[in-house]
């Protein structure tokens, strides 16, 4: 695989799950889109996906992207997804923003190591800063329509990672809840 990208952090999550092989440094006056040169403010554009489809056509190497770097990248520290006396904890990284689903970096594999089975009740917990948001009960469900319109559930995103969403209704709107290192989410099992 090839990941082009500023080294600002984005590539934490590739290092640590993929590991980095090498890493070098885009030699702009050789890749770069036509026309581009005089503007310095859209390098996604102009540089990075530039480079990146010459890449994926085979029209370049990646030895001729540029000049070799140690292969170590800047990380940005994160909240790893942690299941620790009954309790899942996770980040809440991005929303999805068509629908207002909440998605976290709880993975199914852990989820599962909480033997979470279809309708099982969960307490949800979301807190900004450590400062409780929202607090609730949901099942855990395959799809939106196994609980009534306007209900909570949880379901697993299509990264598989879980994620709480209310049935035709926007949980993030209407619970005001954002993303970002500080918004975090507990589940536990619930007595019903």
């Amino acid at each position: 695989h090839f990941f082009v990208s500023p080294d600002n952090g984005t590539l934490t999550l590739v290092a640590e799950g993929l590991g980095i092989d090498e890493v070098r440094t885009i030699d702009e006056k050789r890749h770069r889109l036509k026309g581009s040169e005089l503007s310095h403010t859209f390098h996604g554009r102009d540089l990075f996906a530039y480079t990146g489809a010459r890449l994926a056509a085979g029209r370049i190497a990646f030895s001729d992207v540029g000049p070799k770097q140690p292969d170590a990248v800047v990380s940005i520290a994160y909240q790893q997804a942690e299941l620790k006396a009954g309790i899942l904890s996770g980040n809440i990284p991005v929303l999805d923003p068509a629908y207002g689903n909440v998605w976290t970096n709880i993975g199914s594999d852990l989820f599962r190591k909480m033997v979470a089975r279809k309708g099982d009740i969960f307490c949800v917990t979301l807190l900004h800063n450590d400062v409780r948001i929202y607090s609730g009960k949901m099942p855990y469900k395959d799809s939106f329509g196994g609980v009534p319109e306007g209900d909570p559930l949880i379901y697993l995103n299509s990264l598989l990672n879980v994620s709480v969403a209310l049935n035709m209704g926007n949980f993030a709107a209407t619970y005001h809840v954002q993303s970002g290192a500080d918004w975090k989410i507990d589940l536990k099992k619930c007595n019903e």
